[in-house]
């Protein structure tokens, strides 16, 4: 019984060897992922990092396939910044935006176009009359294929401009949502001297570049 056993046990494995042989790219995963990170009911999120995050969450709220935009802050070292930790430029995190999509009405290309169309792509550590590394430009990636699509579009955009293009190429690692009082400020504050100056001007530069991607008027 037990030599039997064991010569039925070589014959499996010499025939799941032999398999594994003729079929080699069986034993192969692919490793890239979609370029739209799957989450809840459909929607993914995209983080990007463009001055002050008034301006940037006021840019992708107007875009069609946009549910929602998140201020807070990433790429830095510290845990739980803050507005005020993350002024002095020492935690090393951005003022950045977390855009709640849906991939079937707006993709992840669209919305790094969307970055570069809305902003001055080659001011480092700052847009406009915001200055320091907590106002610097970042591009988060979640996979290589993000990656890549990012990296291409900085590619064609510095040769187009035939300038340097300050914007930073990250690995997304965790954003820390900012204090409430910083969420929806645009739309909140629009008599604020800073949002009538700066924030409402840089938002109807971008809709006048890509008119395309807006929501429809209600």
């Amino acid at each position: 019984m037990k030599k039997t056993l064991l010569f039925l046990i070589t014959i499996i494995a010499f025939s799941c060897k032999n398999q594994a042989q003729r079929n080699p790219s069986q034993q192969k995963t692919n490793k890239l992922t979609p370029t739209e990170i799957p989450q809840e009911k459909g929607l993914t999120k995209a983080y990007f990092a463009s001055g002050c995050f008034w301006c940037v969450e006021a840019i992708y709220e107007s875009v069609n396939g946009v549910t929602e935009v998140f201020n807070g802050y990433s790429g830095g070292h510290t845990k739980n910044p803050t507005y005020n930790s993350s002024n002095t430029g020492k935690t090393g995190h951005a003022e950045t935006v977390e855009v709640i999509y849906n991939p079937k009405i707006v993709s992840f290309s669209t919305l790094v176009d969307i970055y570069f169309a809305s902003q001055n792509p080659s001011q480092i550590n700052g847009q406009g009359p915001d200055h320091g590394s907590q106002y610097r430009s970042i591009i988060f990636y979640q996979n290589e294929i993000q990656k890549a699509i990012i990296i291409e579009k900085k590619e064609a955009l510095t040769k187009k401009l035939n300038i340097k293009i300050a914007a930073e190429v990250s690995r997304f690692q965790k954003f820390w949502i900012g204090e409430d009082y910083h969420q929806n400020y645009e739309r909140l504050h629009p008599n604020q001297d800073y949002i009538k100056k700066i924030s409402l001007p840089r938002l109807k530069r971008f809709q006048a570049k890509m008119p395309e991607v807006l929501k429809t008027p209600h």
